[in-house]
């Protein structure tokens, strides 16, 4: 099964595209020579009489041992926005880019393209500490592998294959076992590194490296069984075992499919995960089916929702299982959507809060009256700003997919969807029919206010997803639509609904509805506290404190009712508790941007 996607997903729905606006200008106000400074620095291009009156901070100051690691998700960043718009000014910086590494790359003579020094390897080879230089190096082979897979830059691809020559000789230095103790330090996404390079050149080499860089301390653990990873580092793994899932698709290997499955089973199946969907605190994993010991200020590494949606990707491919797409929307909402591009919605006459947009929050806090903190645009560069531009550069992933004349609509905005039958095109759009009977988005548009039957009919927020979706072709097209029944729309496990039809035809149309409400899910080691959910969306109590609620125990959901249920012509998602002497308003947590909050609630009497 195949993903829908670059210029055949097209994202319609506002707020993505909204995030997808800030996202390229956050991209584009960064200063090139300024991202490529490390890299420029490493070969002795740039000096510091060169110095402008600015240089980014944090991670990527010449002075921190990641430097660099941006640069790469930049390039990977970019290559996805050209794949998914043709967009010729993102692509222009990053085509700029790689010429830089080029220079680089000449300059240095002997493959090496990296914004650190090649012995910062040695160094772990020989067991002196430095922090994850194969981590660092990994982001920049991504973004020229990116560059030459997603962009066709042949320029990209030529030094991506001179610096898989460099490593190839490194390693070929090592033993097995020697080789363990240097993938005990933090390689990033290498392994994934030589299955694309494999796919793309053909090289032997890259099977070589492939051996070399099988992490069996790890691997074969999961292949056991085994629980490697309680209370370790979660990213170091989930890019590792992205690689296996990588090297089974290039080379069939089973082994390869069976270690990310077992890390899938003991990651998230075994293990369990906050109302969020991230399973992390402090950057490890959490013990298994306990995240209440882990409430915190440090749960869900943003790094790891990207990379965990990535792999549950892998596995609904090959598996056409719903769970992986359900784990993908619970994730994006809460996770993508509330830890990056916060924009305060603010109306005419009021202030902004202290916080009117947010670039990034590296964690997401979910001991309550906690709040979060946003990284900013130069001076921190965590590794999670790179994650950022990444995750916010492809949001019309994930959405659809196609196995022969079957069409799996996962995910749920406003989009169209373009793939063919026996050759002919075809196009599905996804409407949201909101029920509001009414454009009028702002008080002062001159927006038509026609008289409508929805708006006396439909008083109030109608409770329900209801989707539409149309059919366009040039011919009679006979594929079967799979449609997602979400994991919060009730009546029993999430599944897919199929219509199926001998010939679709333009103008064909077919209508979806699930109802949603609040619902509660407890606390993994404590069921006593829950948490509450409008659909897939964490719904956060504003409050500086944890509390405790007072409704019926055995039906913890009816603390909460709307409040303030629509504005102008949109249903909003706010509540407030009903059984308090002292009311508590709740909105989804990715509307959250400076204020305090909780998730989690102790229910009186449980």
């Amino acid at each position: 099964m195949r993903e829908i996607k670059g210029r055949d997903a097209v994202i319609l729905d506002g707020e993505m595209r909204r995030r997808e606006r800030d996202n390229r200008a956050y991209m584009l106000r960064l200063d090139r020579e300024n991202l490529m400074r490390n890299y420029l620095l490493e070969a002795g291009l740039w000096t510091s009489a060169d110095l402008p009156g600015y240089i980014h901070g944090g991670w990527e100051s010449p002075t921190c041992q990641l430097r660099g690691h941006f640069a790469g998700h930049y390039l990977s960043a970019a290559a996805k926005i050209w794949e998914a718009t043709g967009d010729p000014e993102i692509k222009g910086r990053a085509d700029a880019m790689v010429e830089d590494l080029y220079r680089c790359q000449q300059a240095n003579g002997d493959g090496w393209a990296g914004s650190i020094p090649e012995k910062y390897l040695d160094w772990i080879a020989r067991g002196k500490p430095v922090w994850a230089p194969q981590y660092t190096l990994h982001k920049t082979m991504m973004g020229l592998v990116d560059m030459a897979k997603l962009t066709g830059n042949r320029r990209a691809l030529e030094i991506a294959d001179r610096w898989g020559e460099w490593f190839d000789g490194w390693t070929s230095r090592f033993d097995r076992e020697q080789m363990d103790e240097i993938l005990d330090v933090e390689t990033g996404g290498m392994l994934e590194i030589w299955a694309d390079l494999l796919e793309l050149t053909g090289k032997e080499r890259y099977r070589r490296l492939l051996e070399k860089y099988y992490r069996g301390r790890l691997f074969d653990e999961l292949l056991a069984g085994r629980d490697p990873l309680t209370n370790m580092h979660a990213n170091t793994t989930i890019p590792e075992v992205i690689g296996c899932a990588r090297a089974y698709e290039v080379t069939g290997e089973e082994k390869y499919r069976r270690i990310a499955e077992a890390y899938w089973k003991c990651a998230v199946t075994d293990r369990g995960a906050y109302c969020t969907g991230g399973q992390t605190c402090g950057e490890i994993w959490t013990p298994k089916g306990d995240q209440q010991s882990r409430l915190g200020r440090k749960n869900q590494e943003h790094c790891t929702v990207y990379n965990m949606m990535r792999l549950a990707d892998f596995l609904f491919r090959w598996t056409k299982d719903v769970r992986y797409a359900d784990y993908i929307e619970r994730n994006l909402y809460n996770g993508i959507f509330a830890q990056g591009y916060y924009r305060w919605r603010g109306t005419n006459g009021y202030q902004p809060p202290e916080k009117a947009f947010g670039l990034i929050a590296y964690f997401m806090p979910l001991r309550g009256g906690d709040r979060k903190g946003w990284g900013s645009e130069t001076n921190d560069f965590f590794c999670c700003h790179g994650t950022l531009v990444q995750a916010n550069a492809a949001l019309n992933r994930y959405l659809y997919y196609q196995d022969g004349r079957d069409i799996y609509v996962c995910q749920f905005f406003e989009s169209e969807a373009r793939f063919e039958i026996d050759g002919h095109p075809v196009k599905l759009r996804q409407r949201i029919d909101r029920q509001t009977g009414s454009f009028h988005l702002s008080s002062d548009s001159s927006g038509r206010q026609s008289i409508g039957e929805v708006t006396s009919r439909v008083v109030n927020n109608p409770e329900k997803l209801r989707l539409v979706f149309e059919v366009e072709t040039d011919a009679p097209a006979s594929f079967r639509l799979h449609v997602r029944r979400p994991f919060w729309a009730g009546q029993g496990e999430s599944r897919f609904l199929t219509a199926e039809r001998e010939e679709w035809k333009t103008g064909d149309h077919f209508i979806v509805e699930y109802g949603k409400t609040v619902w509660c899910e407890p606390l993994g080691g404590d069921p006593g506290r829950v948490a509450y959910l409008y659909g897939p969306a964490v719904l956060a109590g504003l409050t500086d404190t944890e509390i405790t609620l007072h409704p019926d125990p055995a039906r913890p959901e009816t603390a909460l009712r709307r409040c303030n249920e629509r504005e102008w012509g949109s249903w909003t998602e706010e509540f407030i508790t009903v059984t308090e002497e002292r009311a508590v308003y709740f909105v989804p947590l990715y509307d959250i941007g400076s204020e305090h909050y909780a998730v989690y609630f102790r229910i009186a009497g449980r």
